[in-house]
């Protein structure tokens, strides 16, 4: 029996390849507004960060959400990001 290919995505904060599931995944939908997705399966454009404030505090300093949604993110989104991953930590 052939073995399940796992995907794996790179964090947007450290560039490190993990797999998909043990990410949080951001989205730009098609409407333009920047969000959480918590299920991996909304429309639009998806990046990708660990489950760690450093890594967070790195993309945002790099902008590095900017550059995967080729437009600003506002700092309401980097908000809803740190209260989530407190939330899971």
């Amino acid at each position: 029996m052939q073995q399940k290919k796992i995907p794996m995505r790179r964090c947007s904060g450290c560039g490190e390849n993990k797999p998909k599931r043990e990410l949080i995944r951001v989205v730009r939908t098609p409407e333009g507004s920047v969000e959480l997705d918590l299920t991996g399966k909304k429309n639009g454009r998806g990046a990708y960060i660990c489950r760690s404030a450093e890594c967070l505090k790195k993309a945002e300093k790099a902008k590095r959400f900017d550059r995967a949604f080729e437009t600003s993110v506002p700092p309401e989104v980097y908000e809803a990001l740190r209260g989530e991953l407190t939330a899971l930590e």
